[in-house]
């Protein structure tokens, strides 16, 4: 959540940018992985709505389901950065509270752990965004506009910045928990090793296309 708007969906490119270049905790890394989802999705929302000529028409079903699905990843994506920002400050705000007392240091450790758990789940959510994104992404190519193919690779690549970008967010975090509580992390750290191997192999399809 930017400073002059209230989501990051609402607020200007430059008002965004401003935010993100200055000295204040959020927006950050956090952020910019889920916005990363997000134009990844509205890529493929767009490579999808560009292939509805009517030569297109046996494939009408899929590209309705893929921009649906597009259009819907792309709004869960925006509010992701809005709970990330909020994510961040909550972290900061746990590490704040009084620890003079025992009970003081018990709730701070408490709060600290729910905060940082919170902080890591967002980064987990945006990892789920871009392995659909990845998977619109390759369903559309062999049936995708191909006056609009590089779009498809540009989404891959969104998707893999984002899947990239959380896996050092969730990292940090787990860094500070416990093993125990760490351990809820272990399939997503997996799952982003996937991600970017596809999204990769397909920006690679994409390269391909082109040269054919």
């Amino acid at each position: 959540m930017t400073q002059d708007s209230t989501t990051f969906g609402d607020s200007t490119l430059r008002g965004y940018l401003g935010e993100l270049a200055a000295k204040v905790p959020a927006p950050g890394g956090g952020a910019v992985a889920a916005l990363h989802a997000a134009q990844g999705a509205a890529l493929v929302a767009m490579v999808a709505r560009y292939t509805t000529r009517a030569k297109d028409a046996d494939n009408r079903p899929v590209i309705d389901r893929i921009i649906e699905a597009a259009d819907t990843a792309r709004e869960r994506s925006l509010a992701l950065a809005d709970a990330d920002a909020a994510a961040f400050t909550a972290v900061g705000n746990a590490y704040k509270l009084p620890k003079e007392t025992e009970a003081e240091q018990t709730a701070r450790g408490e709060a600290i752990t729910a905060a940082l758990l919170r902080a890591a789940r967002v980064p987990a959510a945006v990892v789920a965004e871009a392995d659909e994104i990845v998977s619109l992404a390759m369903e559309l190519l062999p049936i995708g506009n191909p006056n609009v193919v590089t779009d498809i690779g540009a989404a891959a690549d969104c998707a893999r910045a984002a899947a990239a970008s959380s896996q050092l967010n969730i990292a940090i975090n787990v860094a500070a928990l416990d093993s125990a509580a760490g351990a809820e992390f272990a399939p997503v750290l997996e799952q982003i090793e996937k991600v970017i191997a596809r999204a990769d192999a397909l920006h690679d399809d994409v390269v391909a296309a082109i040269a054919r």
